[in-house]
């Protein structure tokens, strides 16, 4: 004869398990609404872009008016002057609050015919240019390193009360340090690549796939330039 003994949970492992229950609901509902906010986000910004590509044509040509690479004391300084205008679809979407990433970068490489070239320097800037409606004001911040938004509250900013201002600080850069005089190697040939874009790479993915083909946002400046480079005289 087989007895067979009824099981009972104890009220101490019934509330435990009605407590894992709940949890376990609260973060299925979490992921699904974060999921639907980053969904809406995607179609809001496609929308954005969709409608202001169709409002003008491209516009987004990118040209130097002025470009200078020479040494001051114990560095070679580089400054350049930038001519541009936003295109409508890039200024329309910056009034609705998408902050624009833009980066320039210069590389100082020795070249070599039985090899690949020697890099001997690299520098870069980015900048995240915003605009708050409340305020009506342009904010500008500049860094060494891609501007993530989790630095934001560390790194500073400049106010500009027009877009042309914050423009114009983005367009000039004036004795920007790109290598050290003691790092040219004696004799050889030296060239200086230089490019700057508008940086798609740092917006959210929603906003990358929105843009994906679209003239309007692939501004792109790149320039390779030959130089005549010594190194500092031993005393």
């Amino acid at each position: 004869m087989v007895f067979i003994t009824p099981y009972f949970k104890s009220p101490q492992a019934f509330k435990a398990g009605r407590a894992a229950s709940q949890a376990h609901s609260l973060l299925n509902r979490s992921l699904w609404k974060s999921f639907v906010g980053i969904w809406v986000l995607g179609v809001l910004m496609c929308l954005v872009l969709q409608r202001a590509h169709a409002q003008s044509p491209s516009n987004a040509v990118v040209q130097m008016s002025e470009f200078k690479f020479e040494r001051q004391e114990d560095a070679y300084l580089l400054s350049n002057t930038l001519n541009f205008e936003l295109p409508q679809a890039v200024e329309d979407a910056l009034s609705k609050g998408i902050a624009l990433y833009f980066m320039a970068d210069v590389q100082v490489a020795k070249e070599r015919w039985y090899w690949y070239d020697k890099y001997l320097a690299r520098q870069e800037r980015h900048y995240r240019l915003s605009y708050n409606p409340l305020s009506r004001r342009w904010r500008l911040v500049t860094s060494s390193k891609p501007i993530a938004n989790s630095g934001l509250g560390v790194t500073m900013g400049v106010a500009y009360d027009s877009l042309s201002e914050a423009l114009s600080a983005i367009k000039r850069t004036t004795d920007w340090r790109v290598i050290e005089a003691s790092d040219i190697e004696p004799g050889g040939k030296y060239r200086l690549d230089y490019q700057f874009k508008l940086d798609l790479t740092q917006f959210p993915r929603p906003f990358q796939i929105g843009t994906l083909g679209e003239n309007d946002w692939t501004m792109t400046l790149k320039r390779s330039q030959a130089l005549s480079l010594e190194s500092p005289k031993l005393p």
